[in-house]
């Protein structure tokens, strides 16, 4: 439980940490939004994701410039359009219009200043935003309730492979020491097996060497000599 409670924190927190880096480097809080309609077909169809940068103030936009600001009447709308005109200088105030639309809408189009404005696009990604629909409840929480039912099958498995390593490393210690122990019965026995065979070969070796010798000593003497010796002895 640990564990997956860990690889959430984790996920969390790269999740977290990319995000902040995305925000500071296009400057805006939201960088990423999907069309929701066609009022910008072709240049923006619906499901594209657009990125937006919040670096480029409000007074260097110009005439032609796609950019995605708060509805003025109500703010409770967010609206990518394209700058047709400049109606006021002082302050600043632009008109938009969707490309796929005849006229410019009063309350939606215009009066934009930089109270609405939140920025630039800068990125088109094509049809990727056809994920979000897809991802609609209640498929994101099937998603998310398979990707922690794995996370949890992960350190199932993980636990019960460490048990695993665990008792045989349990179990072979014992039998190397039984191994051990059966090794050393078995060496003792056969060391006097080895000193006796070695002191009877030796014996072997001494008892017929001597017969060798004394015959090998009478071969060589002459008869002669042979003889002298016996009286020799008889005479003693």
């Amino acid at each position: 439980m640990k564990g997956i409670v860990r690889d959430i924190i984790i996920v969390a927190v790269c999740v977290a940490v990319i995000w902040i880096g995305l925000t500071a480097y296009f400057g805006a809080q939201n960088p990423f939004y999907v069309v929701s309609s066609g009022s910008m077909y072709p240049e923006l169809a619906m499901h594209d994701i657009i990125v937006i940068s919040g670096h480029m103030p409000f007074e260097d936009v110009k005439i032609g410039d796609i950019i995605v600001f708060d509805r003025p009447k109500d703010h409770d709308k967010v609206i990518v359009h394209r700058v047709v005109a400049v109606v006021d200088d002082d302050p600043k105030t632009l008109r938009t219009k969707g490309d796929n639309n005849q006229h410019s809408i009063v309350g939606t189009d215009y009066p934009i200043t930089k109270e609405e404005y939140i920025g630039t696009v800068v990125y088109v990604i094509p049809q990727v935003g056809f994920i979000t629909k897809i991802l609609q409840p209640p498929i994101n929480y099937i998603i998310i309730a398979v990707i922690i039912g794995i996370m949890v099958i992960r350190q199932i498995y993980k636990k019960e492979k460490k048990e695993l390593l665990d008792h045989i490393d349990q179990v072979n210690p014992e039998s190397s020491m039984n191994d051990y122990n059966e090794f050393q019965s078995d060496e003792k026995i056969d060391q006097p097996t080895k000193d006796f065979d070695s002191i009877y070969s030796v014996q072997e070796k001494k008892s017929t060497g001597k017969p060798d010798e004394k015959n090998t000593k009478s071969e060589d003497i002459p008869e002669f000599f042979l003889d002298k010796e016996k009286e020799s002895e008889e005479n003693k």
